[in-house]
């Protein structure tokens, strides 16, 4: 059975840090490519930043470029997202997301297995 379960949200003042992790079991991880996605209260998924199956290739959406770092480490089947310079229009739940595909993507119809997400709240 897969399971994502993501750990390390929580409540941050604005300018705060948190680290998030996502562990992963039940399927091939090291073949996986992996995301981080967010949903904002009453909006949509977004996609934020992304790694692919190596750890080779990263990429993170332009909203949080120079404050978010994805990493993973696949001796232990897990994926990070490191954020800093946190501001009250990161409050979203944070899900972390695998594709199975042949080349890394953005495309989230294109993964396969969800975690339950974790909540990350930006407030003074």
């Amino acid at each position: 059975e897969v399971h994502l379960v993501e750990s390390g949200g929580g409540l941050v003042q604005p300018g705060g840090s948190l680290r998030l992790s996502c562990a992963a079991s039940g399927f091939t991880f090291s073949n996986s490519h992996m995301s981080w996605v967010r949903q904002a209260p009453g909006k949509g998924l977004e996609w934020v930043s992304g790694i692919d199956s190596g750890g080779v290739t990263s990429s993170s959406a332009d909203f949080v470029k120079g404050r978010f770092t994805v990493s993973r480490d696949n001796a232990k089947n897990t994926v990070y997202l490191q954020m800093a310079s946190l501001k009250p229009e990161d409050t979203a739940v944070y899900y972390c997301a695998a594709a199975s595909t042949r080349i890394w993507t953005i495309d989230l119809s294109k993964y396969d297995f969800w975690g339950q997400g974790t909540q990350v709240t930006v407030s003074s």
